[in-house]
């Protein structure tokens, strides 16, 4: 009976042990960022705005420019980007609207100050209501929204091309070295040319796009170049439009 009761006793001992020692046990708190840890972090997103043009040109075939509502005359989006360049308004009488040239879909574009000669194709809206944009593939094409105006009637003729592809600088690499007065020139099916001049250039989140600047009705026949701009994103795309807006010369 001695032993009996002696082991009994023991064996309650060990069960208290194991209760006491999963008691006291608690889960180790996970270590807070310390200053080498943090200090990496910010490393990485300065490498990452230093090799944002690489990430773009080695990966992401993305939508030039996204558009809620893209409908020629439709209002819509934030009317609030932040102007780089603008030519002197015209006042007086000589403000008079020019004269529209009749309907004729663009063939090419010429920009002479920026090395653009490039071919012109259409585009129409995607399933989700956003403009097309022209293939990767074809990163020295432009396409022109054929919804809209053609370059010379009333209204804004819209002409879209990438910056950059996974293939390379595209057709509107240089976009954004155009200056207010540079000579935009378009050639049609019908024969003909239209001048441009550029009048202002804007850039806008994408996120925040000046759809009335672009999309709006104007009483004079307009020109309007998008490409992408700003700096890669987190999602590897470009945070930004660059926009060029254009009167007829």
């Amino acid at each position: 009976m001695a032993g009996t009761a002696s082991h009994r006793r023991s064996k309650e001992h060990q069960r208290d042990n194991r209760r006491d020692n999963r008691r006291g046990r608690r889960r180790a708190p996970r270590p807070g960022p310390g200053p080498l840890r943090r200090t990496a972090f910010g490393t990485a997103g300065l490498l990452c705005l230093v090799l944002g043009t690489s990430l773009a040109l080695s990966g992401r075939e993305t939508p030039v420019v996204r558009v809620e509502t893209s409908g020629h005359g439709t209002v819509t989006g934030t009317d609030a980007p932040a102007t780089t360049s603008a030519a002197p308004a015209t006042t007086g009488a000589a403000a008079t609207a020019p004269k529209p040239y009749p309907p004729s879909p663009p063939t090419r574009l010429l920009v002479p100050s920026v090395g653009v000669d490039a071919p012109v194709a259409e585009l129409g809206l995607n399933a989700d209501g956003t403009v097309e944009v022209p293939p990767a593939d074809r990163g020295q094409e432009v396409g022109w929204y054929r919804n809209g105006p053609t370059p010379g009637e009333t209204g804004p003729a819209v002409l879209i091309g990438h910056l950059d592809t996974v293939h390379g600088p595209a057709v509107f690499k240089q976009l954004p070295k155009l200056r207010p007065g540079e000579l935009i020139r378009i050639r049609r099916a019908d024969g003909g040319t239209v001048d441009f001049k550029v009048r202002t250039l804007l850039q806008a989140p994408k996120d925040h796009f000046p759809t009335e600047q672009v999309y709006g009705d104007t009483p004079a026949p307009a020109l309007r170049l998008i490409t992408c701009g700003g700096q890669i994103g987190s999602d590897g795309h470009w945070t930004d439009n660059i926009i060029v807006l254009a009167d007829l010369a």
